[in-house]
């Protein structure tokens, strides 16, 4: 799809991914971004109309569906991650990270189908991340939600192929934001990412692995698994 004209609602926008996805959008020529937030006096990016939207309140998401009604491009990019283990992690925290990731994603989804399909058809792209095929020690609750996200934006482009809904996912290692406080390991400068992103929409792709950290670990899921799991354990010793 053409960015250029284009009427985008960007999640989460109050920092690292979501603030630079609007600031580019605005560059390439968006006609306008709404720039959605649990908080919205936490947005800063100039030059976008900010809106209220908290993926864990239906009534927030439905509020802003009925808001930005001229929608033709939906950034899904709001999300958790809280350091979870599924057998022995919080279990209260394990739910939020699948009730923000997953069903925040499917809900805000749900919401603005018909807003796109009404100006359209437009475009969805779904943040995801390389532990969308890949699970270690420390973040296998993040890993869970993002596999089903991943499993959640396939579906979806099947779904909405037919209203002329193109739907892609996103997949990185790990980007310099907050999020990522405290790795030691290399990060993204989030502006190849969101620049690689918005370059694989136009492009018509439905599915942009930004690192070689991606495209490794989704190349492991063709793999057996005690060879590739194996092969990333070397990789951390």
């Amino acid at each position: 799809m053409n960015i250029a004209g284009s009427v985008a609602l960007v999640t989460g926008t109050n920092r690292g991914l979501g603030a630079r996805f609007a600031a580019d959008l605005l560059e390439r020529g968006a006609a306008k971004v709404y720039a959605a937030a649990r908080n919205p006096s936490s947005v800063t990016v100039p030059g976008v109309e900010v809106i209220a939207l908290d993926l864990l309140d239906q009534a927030s998401i439905e509020a802003a569906a009925q808001a930005a009604p001229d929608v033709t491009l939906l950034i899904n990019n709001a999300g958790v991650s809280l350091g979870q283990d599924l057998v022995r992690g919080d279990l209260a925290a394990i739910r939020r990270e699948m009730d923000t990731n997953f069903y925040g994603t499917l809900a805000v989804t749900r919401a603005f189908a018909d807003v796109l399909a009404g100006n359209g058809g437009g475009g969805i792209v779904n943040v995801l991340s390389a532990l969308s095929f890949f699970s270690f020690p420390g973040a296998t609750s993040y890993s869970a939600t993002k596999a089903a996200e991943w499993s959640l934006t396939q579906s979806t482009r099947v779904e909405l192929a037919q209203q002329g809904t193109q739907v892609l996912g996103l997949h990185l290692g790990g980007a310099d934001t907050d999020m990522m406080a405290g790795y030691d390991g290399p990060l993204l400068d989030p502006a190849d990412v969101v620049r690689a992103a918005l370059d694989g929409l136009e492009a018509g792709q439905v599915e942009v692995l930004v690192d070689d950290w991606s495209r490794m670990t989704k190349q492991g899921v063709a793999q057996d698994p005690a060879v590739f799991y194996a092969q990333a354990a070397a990789l951390f010793a």
